[in-house]
């Protein structure tokens, strides 16, 4: 249990720890800034995906807007359900939806499972975000969130724009990419973030940082579950530590 003060001891730590919170956001945004002047990469690869609505390219998933967010979903070929920490990111798309759309942004997911055990998970889920599969063509894998069983034999993998060690290795691995496409109709890689880069999309993670005991974890969302597991684990005992 945390040191029990007095309300004006409490205020003056509250205000030293104020400032280290200004410094964070003033850091924040000098970050954002310098993600928005990196350079860009003209993609010239043609990409084909799954739909339910039949093949599209890279450029129909833009819908009609100019700027493309990609999460790249753990759900391998053979994967019997989607990866747990994709899985509730994931929970926090739906209701960004409409605002993004309307900044001109689109949010698509994509996985390398086949379209329908993709479309099976999602309507586990109850989720109405777009998703598409990768399966046949290279994306994943131009895009280092997919490793074959080659790569994983072999002592090193490029992951987060390193060499990490195979072993420390999975066939699928979580990611965001974004895209820009013009007038002309180029298209451009400007951002990708992998491991632990997306979180701040976690939205239920921010609210946790607020609360007395934080996050409560042995590792990074150890307590974790898709969304309709809890039940399950908590008679398990396994829900909280």
């Amino acid at each position: 249990m945390n040191q029990v003060v007095s309300r004006d001891v409490w205020l003056e730590a509250r205000r030293q720890l104020l400032a280290r919170e200004k410094e964070a956001t003033h850091l924040r945004d000098r970050v954002n800034a310098e993600r928005l002047a990196l350079p860009w990469v003209k993609v010239d690869k043609d990409y084909v995906f799954d739909t339910p609505a039949g093949k599209k390219t890279l450029a129909d998933l833009f819908d009609g807007r100019s700027q493309l967010i990609i999460y790249h979903f753990m759900l391998g070929p053979d994967w019997e359900a989607g990866c747990t920490g994709c899985s509730f990111l994931a929970d926090h798309f739906d209701g960004t939806l409409p605002h993004l759309n309307h900044h001109d942004v689109t949010l698509v997911a994509v996985a390398r499972a086949p379209i329908e055990k993709i479309e099976a998970y999602k309507k586990r889920m109850g989720w109405k975000f777009p998703w598409v599969s990768s399966f046949s063509n290279d994306f994943n894998f131009d895009y280092h969130v997919s490793f074959t069983k080659e790569q994983l034999a072999g002592e090193k993998v490029f992951y987060n724009f390193n060499d990490m060690n195979a072993a420390d290795g999975n066939d699928e691995l979580p990611g965001l990419s974004a895209f820009y496409k013009d007038e002309a109709g180029n298209i451009f890689h400007t951002y990708s973030s992998y491991a632990r880069g997306g979180e701040e999309m976690i939205g239920t993670l921010m609210i946790l940082d607020n609360a007395p005991k934080g996050r409560n974890e042995g590792h990074t969302m150890d307590f974790v579950r898709r969304h309709d597991e809890y039940q399950e684990a908590a008679k398990a005992g396994s829900c909280c530590h």
